[in-house]
C-alpha cells in the first residue's frame, strides 16, 4: 500500500520505517527542512535502539523516502497518518494546531478517497475536528464530492523499545466511523496491519471517540501505577518497610502483576505527564474532577525532589565545595528524551544549592547540554559547574565525589566494581533513584546507601 507519515518525530518515523519493513511504500513529509535533509542524508534526528537501521535499509530499498512537499505527499498515500506533536498547552489541554493544520493540508490538496489517520495522541472528539476542517477545504475547492473518512489509531510505543512493540504488538485500536466510508476505511487498515495479525487476532475495532480515549486511560493508569508506588516507598522509609519486598508481595498477585510496579525518582518523558494533564483538563471542560489523576500528578512533582532531598538530609542545604557524580540524565534508559526527566530537578537543585557535579549518560549528553541552556536561562552561570561524560566507564566520573547519584536505570551502571568504587570517591555514598542495589551487599561492602523506599531511614 502507498502511506504517507505527516510528522518526522519519534512516532512518525518509527511508524513510517516499521510500516516499510513490511513492504509498503511510504513517504514520510515534515515541514521542518533541517529534518528532512538529514533523515535524505542517512541521519537519524533521534534515538531509538534499532531504528538507524531499518530507515537505512527500508530507504536503499526505495521502499522509504522524505520530502518537504504537502502536495505530493497528499498524492502519494492512500493512507494518510498525522503524525505530528501535541504539546500541552498553558492550560495543560493537547494543542492541535499542528494536526488540524495537517488535516487542512489534506483537505487542499485531495484528489481521491482517504483513510486519515490520527495517530498523533488526541483528546477525545478530535476526529470531528479533522474531518470539519477537511470538508471545510474541500468545500472551499468546489469539490464535496471527494470522499474520505477519519480513523483512530493510537500508538502504544514504548520509547527504549518502539520497534519491536510496533513489529510485536500486544494490540491495535482502531476506531471508525459506522458508514460507508468508514467502513472501507476500515477495510483499509484491517489490510494494512494484516501482516501483524498472522499468529492472532491483535486488532481491536470500535467506535473514534473510544479509540481516542483508550490511548488516554492506558496512559493513567501507568502513571497511577507508578505514583502509588512512590508514595507507598515514601512511606515504607519512614515505617522501615523494604519496598522492594513489598513489590515482590502484591505482584505475585495476578489481579495485580509486576509492571510498573518499582518505585523510584517519577515519570517523564513525552507522553505521562502531557497525557495526565490533558485528560484531567478534558475531564473539567466535561464538568468533572478526576481527583485521583490530580494526586497522581501531584505526587509525581512530588517524586522527582525525594531524591536531592535525602542529599540535602546528610550534606547540608549548602552544597558549596560539594561535588556530586551523576548517572542517567534521559528520562528512562535507551533513549536522548530529556522531557520531564527527573534529572533536570535533580540538576537544578544540586547546582542552585551550590554544588559541582559530574554526570554520565551513555546517549543524551548532547540533548541533556541543549536543554540545560533552557532551565538556566536565568542563571547560566551556573551551568560551569556541571561537566558530562558519555564514556563506557561509568566509575570514570566518580574522582573525588562526595556521593553517587542515580537516576536512570542505564545497564551499564548494574553492577560496578564496588571496590574501585570506594577508592575514586572521597566517601562511598550512593543515592539510588532507581533501587538498582540491596541494601545488604552494600552495606556488607562498606558503601552507605540510600534509596527509595529501601528501609534507607
Amino acid at each position: 500500500m502507498n502511506v504517507t507519515i505527516i510528522g518526522t518525530g519519534y512516532v512518525g518515523l518509527v511508524t513510517g520505517a516499521c510500516l516499510a519493513d513490511i513492504g509498503n511504500n511510504v513517504l514520510c513529509v515534515d515541514v521542518d527542512k533541517r529534518k528532512i535533509d538529514t533523515l535524505n542524508a542517512g541521519g537519524i534526528p533521534i534515538y531509538e535502539p534499532g531504528l538507524s537501521e531499518l530507515v537505512e535499509s527500508n530507504a536503499a530499498a526505495r521502499r522509504l523516502s522524505f520530502s518537504t512537499d504537502i502536495e505530493a505527499s497528499v498524492a502519494h498515500g492512500e493512507v494518510q497518518f498525522i503524525a505530528v506533536g501535541t504539546p500541552p498547552d498553558e492550560d495543560g489541554s493537547a494543542d492541535l494546531q499542528y494536526v488540524l493544520a495537517a488535516a487542512r493540508n489534506i483537505g487542499k490538496y485531495m484528489n481521491g478517497f482517504k483513510v486519515v489517520v490520527d495517530k498523533s495522541t488526541v483528546p477525545v472528539g478530535t476526529a470531528d475536528k479533522v474531518a470539519a476542517v477537511i470538508q471545510e477545504e474541500l468545500d472551499k475547492r468546489g469539490r464535496p464530492d471527494l470522499r474520505f473518512s477519519v480513523v483512530s489509531n493510537p500508538e502504544f510505543l514504548k520509547e527504549g523499545a518502539a520497534v519491536e512493540d510496533f513489529m510485536r504488538p500486544d494490540r491495535i485500536v482502531i476506531g471508525y466511523s459506522d458508514d460507508e466510508n468508514g467502513r472501507e476505511a476500515l477495510a483499509a487498515m484491517r489490510k494494512l496491519y494484516a501482516p501483524f495479525n498472522r499468529h492472532h487476532e491483535r486488532t481491536r475495532v470500535m467506535d473514534v471517540r473510544s479509540a481516542e480515549f483508550t490511548k488516554y486511560a492506558a496512559n493513567a493508569m501507568l502513571a497511577t501505577r507508578i505514583s502509588f508506588m512512590n508514595e507507598l516507598a515514601n512511606l515504607a522509609d519512614r515505617v522501615g518497610a523494604d519496598i522492594e519486598a513489598v513489590r515482590q508481595g502484591i505482584g505475585s498477585d495476578p489481579r495485580i502483576g509486576y509492571s510498573f510496579l518499582y518505585a523510584g525518582t517519577g515519570y517523564g518523558g513525552s507522553c505521562f505527564p502531557k497525557d495526565i494533564q490533558a485528560l484531567t483538563r478534558i475531564a473539567r471542560e466535561n464538568g468533572q474532577t478526576l481527583r485521583v489523576l490530580e494526586s497522581v500528578e501531584a505526587v509525581n512533582d512530588e517524586q522527582k525532589r525525594v531524591l536531592t532531598q535525602k542529599v540535602l538530609d546528610r550534606f547540608g542545604a549548602d552544597l558549596s565545595g560539594r561535588s556530586f557524580a551523576l548517572w542517567g540524565l534521559a528520562f528512562k534508559p535507551n533513549t536522548d528524551d530529556m522531557r520531564e526527566a527527573p534529572s533536570r530537578v535533580v540538576l537544578d537543585t544540586l547546582l542552585r544549592a551550590g554544588a559541582r557535579v559530574v554526570a554520565h549518560d551513555p546517549i543524551a549528553v548532547d540533548e541533556t547540554r541543549r536543554v540545560l541552556q533552557l532551565d538556566f536561562a536565568d542563571a547560566p552561570a551556573l551551568l560551569d559547574r556541571i561537566s558530562f561524560s558519555s564514556a563506557k566507564d561509568p566509575l570514570e566520573v566518580l574522582a573525588d565525589t562526595d556521593a553517587l547519584i542515580i537516576v536512570t536505570e542505564w545497564k551499564a551502571y548494574r553492577s560496578p566494581n564496588l571496590e574501585r568504587l570506594k577508592a575514586l570517591m572521597k566517601s562511598p555514598v550512593i543515592f539510588d533513584g532507581r533501587n538498582l542495589y540491596e541494601p545488604g551487599v552494600m552495606k556488607e561492602a562498606g558503601v552507605i546507601y540510600q534509596g527509595i523506599g529501601r528501609n534507607s531511614r
